[in-house]
């Protein structure tokens, strides 16, 4: 039974990190929800793997992780950078901007459960990364024009609705003696978050250390993609 459950612990987990990101930032710690963001990626990335090592997955766990990744890396990115940067716009544009953010997400999500991909790629832009440049992107509000800020959600919504190709990394699994060390690597990282926590400096240094891959891969994508129709 724990072994069946074990990977839509990882999701329930996600799940529960993106509601916890949409409370914090609006008890004013973006920091720290953007934080949180980040440690539900690392979640989403091991309840798929830890699946297809065990062998237990199932329709069940395909849908709750899509469910789950529309709050944590649609909805919750959206409400951050809403929060922290668009709530002196023109409310239509902040409204829309930042509605369709997940409304895309949702989308792309959509398509990814019922097409068949290309073995070794996405088509479209994973939420998750486009979550994480979002909500890492919002830590840059005072240091960017706020319609800087509009046109890279905007985006970051079409790349994930888009047909470019991005490499895929599932291949990468776990094997079998080290799942059962995945929850300790989890409480790790949870445990260095919490850590520096304290320091407001050191929350804005680790969120925005993990934007510069995170960028880098949405852009080496684009680039493809555009270098391919060229």
């Amino acid at each position: 039974m724990i072994r069946k459950s074990l990977p839509n612990l990882f999701t329930v987990g996600n799940l529960f990190l993106g509601v916890i990101a949409i409370i914090l930032v609006y008890t004013e710690k973006p920091a720290l929800a953007a934080v949180m963001i980040i440690l539900a990626m690392l979640l989403d990335g091991l309840d798929g793997r830890v699946a297809r090592a065990l062998n237990v997955q199932s329709e069940f766990g395909k849908e709750l992780d899509s469910l789950s990744d529309v709050i944590s890396f649609g909805v919750a990115p959206a409400f951050i950078l809403y929060v922290v940067a668009f709530t002196e716009l023109n409310p239509a544009t902040a409204w829309i901007t930042t509605a369709l953010f997940p409304i895309c997400g949702a989308l792309r999500l959509a398509r990814f459960n019922v097409i068949e991909g290309i073995p070794g790629y996405f088509i479209g832009l994973p939420i998750p990364a486009a979550g994480g440049v979002l909500c890492t992107l919002a830590l840059f509000h005072q240091e960017l024009n706020v319609y800087v800020l509009v046109a890279s959600s905007l985006l970051l919504s079409y790349l994930m609705v888009s047909t470019i190709k991005y490499p895929s990394f599932k291949k990468i699994g776990l094997p079998k003696p080290a799942i059962w060390l995945t929850p300790i690597v989890v409480l790790l990282a949870a445990g260095i978050a919490f850590a520096f926590s304290s320091s407001l400096i050191k929350l804005n240094w680790l969120s925005k250390l993990i934007f510069v891959p995170l960028v880098l891969y949405a852009l080496y994508g684009t680039f493809q993609g555009f270098r391919r129709k060229r």
